[in-house]
This record gives C-alpha cells, sequence and structure tokens, in this order.
C-alpha cells in the first residue's frame, strides 16, 4: 500500500469513537471531503467513495452504535483506476436525514433540503471535536507523493507533499484555518476543475500526522526522513572526495607532462637539485597527492613549498615550448 493509504487505515484501526458528537464531528470531516449526493431509481442517495476498505467497517460501526442505522457497501467495477479499486458507502438521504443534518453537510431549508458547505461551528467547539473532524477529512480527501525508500528498489527521489482536494474552495478555505490554528500552515491553489491545500514542509506534514493519530506513520516519515539525510550527506561526501581525487589527478598530469618536457628537450640534469629531485619524485609516483609525496620526499619540505617547486617545473617547462 502506498503511504498515505496506510497512514488512513493506521488511523481507522486506533481511533476509538466515545460520543455522539466525536462520531458527527468525525462524519462531518469525512463528509465534507469526499461526499457527493446521487439521485437513482427515484431516490435520493448521499455516497462517499475511498480507496480504504475498512473505511466501511469503521462508518457502519458509529452509525450502529450511536444512531441505530446500518450502512451496505457497494463496490463499483467504474471505481477501478489504476489498479486500486474504490469502494462506495452509501446513504439513503430519507433514512439518515436526521444523521446528515446533525453532521452539518444537509440543511432543511423551507422543507427542502440542500446541501450545506460551511462547515457547522458546533460540531467544532472541542479539541477531540476539532481532531475528529480532521481525522474524518484527511481520510476522506487526502493524497501524499511520499515514498519511502525501504519500499523502492532504488532510493526515492521524491520530496515530501501532502494535499487535500475538494470540488469546494470554502471547505479547503475552512479546513486551512482549522489547521493553523494548530500551526499547520498550507496553501490553497486551483488545479483544472478542483481545488487543492497542499503541505510541502516534512515537519509540518510530520505534526498534521501526528494531530491525526497516525503515529507509527510519523515514525515512518522521521526514519525516511533520516534515511535521506544520511544518503545526501554520503553523496556530498563522494561528491567532495571524487572532487579531490579529479583535481588531484589533473595536476599531476600536468607536472608530469611538464618534467617530461623539461627532460626530453634539456635533461632533468640541468635542473638545481631540489628541482631535480621532485620532478624524480613526481616521476617515480605519479598518481600519489602532495600529501603523499611529502611522506615520501627525503628532504624536508611543506606542502606549500613542493607545490612551489613544482609550480616552478612547469613554468620552465612553458617557457621551453615556446
Amino acid at each position: 500500500m502506498s503511504f498515505s493509504r496506510d497512514s488512513k487505515v493506521e488511523i481507522l484501526k486506533t481511533t476509538v469513537v466515545e460520543d455522539d458528537s466525536t462520531a458527527l464531528a468525525f462524519l462531518s470531516g469525512l463528509f465534507h471531503s469526499c461526499g457527493e449526493i446521487e439521485k437513482k431509481d427515484g431516490k435520493l442517495f448521499f455516497k462517499i467513495v475511498s480507496d480504504v476498505e475498512i473505511l466501511f467497517d469503521f462508518v457502519n460501526n458509529l452509525t450502529q452504535k450511536f444512531f441505530g442505522a446500518k450502512v451496505s457497501p457497494k463496490l463499483s467495477e467504474n471505481y477501478n483506476i489504476n489498479k486500486n479499486t474504490y469502494f462506495e458507502i452509501s446513504f439513503e438521504v430519507e433514512k439518515f436525514k436526521n444523521m446528515l443534518i446533525d453532521a452539518g453537510v444537509l440543511d432543511l431549508i423551507d422543507g427542502q433540503l440542500e446541501i450545506k458547505f460551511d462547515l457547522d461551528k458546533n460540531l467544532l467547539l472541542e479539541d477531540e471535536m476539532r481532531r475528529a473532524f480532521l481525522k474524518g477529512a484527511y481520510i476522506g480527501a487526502s493524497t501524499s507523493s511520499i515514498k519511502l525508500s525501504k519500499d523502492m528498489a532504488e532510493s526515492c527521489g521524491s520530496g515530501y507533499h501532502l494535499e487535500f482536494s475538494s470540488q469546494s474552495h470554502q471547505f479547503l478555505s475552512e479546513l486551512s484555518h482549522l489547521l493553523a490554528e494548530y500551526n499547520i500552515i498550507g496553501k490553497i491553489f486551483e488545479r483544472k476543475n478542483c481545488f487543492v491545500l497542499y503541505i510541502k514542509d516534512a515537519q509540518t506534514i510530520q505534526d498534521l500526522l501526528a494531530l491525526v493519530g497516525a503515529d507509527k506513520s510519523v515514525l515512518e516519515l522521521t526514519n525516511e526522513m533520516v534515511t535521506r539525510e544520511l544518503r545526501n550527506k554520503v553523496n556530498r561526501q563522494v561528491n567532495c572526495i571524487n572532487a579531490n581525487i579529479n583535481k588531484t589527478v589533473e595536476a599531476s598530469l600536468k607536472q608530469t607532462n611538464a618534467i617530461n618536457t623539461i627532460e626530453n628537450t634539456i635533461g632533468l640534469e640541468s635542473l638545481p637539485e631540489d628541482l631535480q629531485e621532485v620532478a624524480v619524485l613526481r616521476l617515480a609516483n605519479p598518481e600519489e597527492s602532495l600529501d603523499e609525496l611529502l611522506k615520501l620526499s627525503t628532504i624536508k619540505l611543506t606542502r606549500s613549498g613542493l607545490n612551489h617547486r613544482f609550480r616552478k617545473l612547469i613554468k620552465i617547462a612553458e617557457s621551453l615550448e615556446e
């Protein structure tokens, strides 16, 4: 499964709803985030669609425990997308009218039922209710592009991205304000025919996961952050080492070419003794760094002193070539 779906399953498996107000807050978040109205066979149905199969059991238990009703899941082939099976949970509006009104997604105005887009503040009065609402919204509308290295054949290069998508800008705007109360800040933009509230900061995503009770997912994300940082650190070190090796090879090649030029023209014996020694030392050890050459030298030299003699040899070779 994906990181996003795993976190949703974790939330559903670990969440215990103790009272009807919390149940309504959860259902409100779920219905607002992924609910829609459909008319079929002359009846109105309020339905939600999810790729998390155990969501049905969770919702079914809530409705039976607090509202004395049962729902029946409906699996449709129309929701088999990209090898994922999507489950449809339908509520007959007439049968669940009171529950849908109490959950703040339908409103009865002049005897007519209307869809309610703004959030019911009475369902967000207490911290426990707000967290329950956010759990429902997370399960209903969130997706993420987070991929864990342990699930990948190769290291994953994707960043940290989590988003809520909805047809309603108002819902995402109010959701954004609610998240901001917990210092979780996201940005809203329009994408094709819907709106998206997105979060790209890994620490903020961790805070959101902790807020909705996905503690295991928080640990997995933390491990992923450590793994990526360690991998990036190793890559930087390897790149630095390779750069130093290339630099050493280039310098050695330039020095060797200069010494060969001198040897083939005026001969190394024409050089002062101090330059002769470093010339012979380099020819005998063409791949060694300056530090290694210093260890092999029979005379006491500093690194800058050795480098200075090589510059003299290069300058002599250049003058000979001219």
